[in-house]
């Protein structure tokens, strides 16, 4: 089978399109035939080095297809299966083992490039806006990089959970889709200060920030929240935040600092499903919009993950593999 794999750490470059061998499934595996992967900024840190991985290594955490083959001791999954993941290593390629707790059943009026383009950034929006700051009427959050995979989703989430949404984009057409997807304000931060601004718009500043680019946001954003509110570290695509003192907490109002991540929000199979079932029923039902900004064949790998890093994307990157 072909895959993406890295030998070295580096730029786009070192991925590389190669033949391996199709991997089998073992106790309590399921493997998928992958019709689309994910392109994630968790590829990229891998890629780069920012999060360790042993080499060579096959790159992609999200994808959606069939269940080719199962190994002993399955009962989750069953032969022919549609089946989405997340969390699950090796997507970039045309066949993956997954753990079979852990795919996830795509309802029929969903399509499989519909389901890996939602699952990661679905379920991230969820646990975001239902669990780690739990969103209520009349709240006020301030959604960063709105045009994204997971900003079009969360301001769409926010939406439902009551909430008054404000954005921060790059550019007018990126600004068009955050009003698309709920956002009652948007802020062009290449233009405007964000936190002049959302301190202008909101007198005293918003319940919480959902900030997923990190380094350059982040100081500013502590400016921005009313006091105790919560500041909700879910990305850094701008680069790592720097070490924080504590005390800067303190005084600015009490905030709260949180570093989430979704496997912490969906370590058993009944939450990861609850999540699922909630995220998938919305698309199902029309009332969760997914954008896939474009589909790559999944030899051109290096392409998609150079629009991503360069912020040219706007919603969901995808490999396909046919």
């Amino acid at each position: 089978m072909k895959a993406i794999r890295i030998h070295r750490l580096g730029g786009p470059e070192v991925l590389q399109y190669e033949d391996v061998p199709v991997p089998t499934a073992g106790q309590g595996e399921a493997l998928v035939r992958v019709e689309a992967a994910g392109v994630n900024f968790i590829d990229v840190y891998r890629r780069t080095g920012l999060y360790k991985v042993e080499l060579p290594h096959t790159l992609g955490q999200e994808g959606a297809g069939t269940v080719d083959a199962v190994g002993p001791g399955v009962t989750d999954v069953a032969l022919g299966d549609r089946v989405a993941f997340t969390d699950v290593p090796g997507a970039y390629a045309q066949y993956a083992v997954a753990p079979a707790d852990r795919l996830i059943p795509i309802p029929p009026k969903v399509n499989n490039r519909q389901a890996a383009a939602v699952i990661l950034q679905g379920l991230t929006a969820h646990y975001l806006a239902l669990a780690t700051y739990p969103l209520e009427p009349g709240d006020v959050c301030l959604v960063h990089a709105a045009a994204g995979g997971v900003g079009l989703l969360l301001c769409q989430i926010a939406k439902r959970r009551g909430a008054r949404v404000i954005a921060t984009v790059s550019t007018e057409a990126k600004a068009e889709l955050a009003r698309g997807a709920g956002a009652d304000e948007v802020i062009l931060y290449t233009r405007q200060d964000f936190a002049a601004e959302v301190k202008r718009l909101t007198g005293t500043g918003v319940h919480v920030i959902y900030d997923s680019v990190g380094k350059t946001t982040f100081d500013k954003g502590l400016d921005c929240l009313h006091p105790r509110g919560m500041m909700v570290l879910c990305g850094q695509s701008s680069g790592p935040v720097p070490p924080v003192d504590p005390q800067i907490l303190n005084k600015k109002g009490s905030l709260f600092l949180t570093r989430p991540t979704l496997f912490n929000y969906t370590a058993t199979r009944e939450e990861l499903l609850a999540r699922a079932g909630d995220v998938l029923g919305w698309v199902a039902d029309g009332s969760l919009s997914v954008r896939i900004h474009r589909e790559y064949p999944l030899a051109d790998a290096a392409s998609a993950q150079r629009a991503l890093e360069g912020r040219e994307t706007t919603g969901k990157v995808l490999l396909v593999t046919a």
